[in-house]
């Protein structure tokens, strides 16, 4: 009887210690570190094409009068996979949309705007993550909101769904 005592405790704990793990690995964090830029102008950058055929990105285009998006992404990035019909169906609606790429190579930027399609206006290649960082981006894929005049009013951590579509675009709208 007491040889399963023993056998019973540490197995015990063990479902508990592996339960909580499980519980803290599926729940969502409660908080999201926010970019410091939010509600300053964009960061100042000049980036080269990400590929052939597309225009590079500087931050001075950003304050053109248009709201717009900058999507960060990478063609390895699952995620990002997810989000082109989101990003496509932004295009559709109007909305300009730029992109910066990180740590992606030419041809492999390219095969993914074939495959998943090309909203963008331009799109910055950004090898070193400098841009990411400087913007307090901590992944991909994150979208800004940047107002007409430059200036950084949105973060979006993470894919945008098909149902933030309508509510992104409302927002682009009332920023004009």
């Amino acid at each position: 009887m007491k040889n399963r005592w023993v056998l019973f405790v540490p197995l015990a704990i063990m479902g508990l210690l592996f339960g909580a793990f499980v519980y803290r690995l599926v729940t969502p964090a409660e908080t999201l570190i926010q970019s410091q830029w939010i509600n300053k102008p964009m960061p100042l950058f000049d980036l080269p094409p990400a590929t052939a055929g597309v225009e590079g990105l500087k931050s001075s285009q950003l304050a053109d009068g248009r709201p717009r998006l900058v999507n960060v992404f990478a063609s390895w990035c699952i995620p990002c996979r997810a989000e082109a019909p989101q990003l496509e169906a932004l295009k559709a609606a109007g909305v300009p949309i730029d992109g910066i790429a990180i740590r992606d190579r030419p041809d492999d930027v390219a095969m993914f705007l074939r495959e998943y399609g090309n909203p963008f206006d331009r799109i910055g290649s950004d090898m070193q993550s400098s841009v990411q960082i400087a913007l307090g981006s901590s992944g991909v894929p994150e979208t800004f909101l940047i107002d007409g005049k430059g200036i950084i009013r949105e973060q979006i951590q993470g894919v945008i769904l098909a149902d933030q579509v309508p509510e992104i675009v409302a927002k682009l709208e009332a920023m004009k």
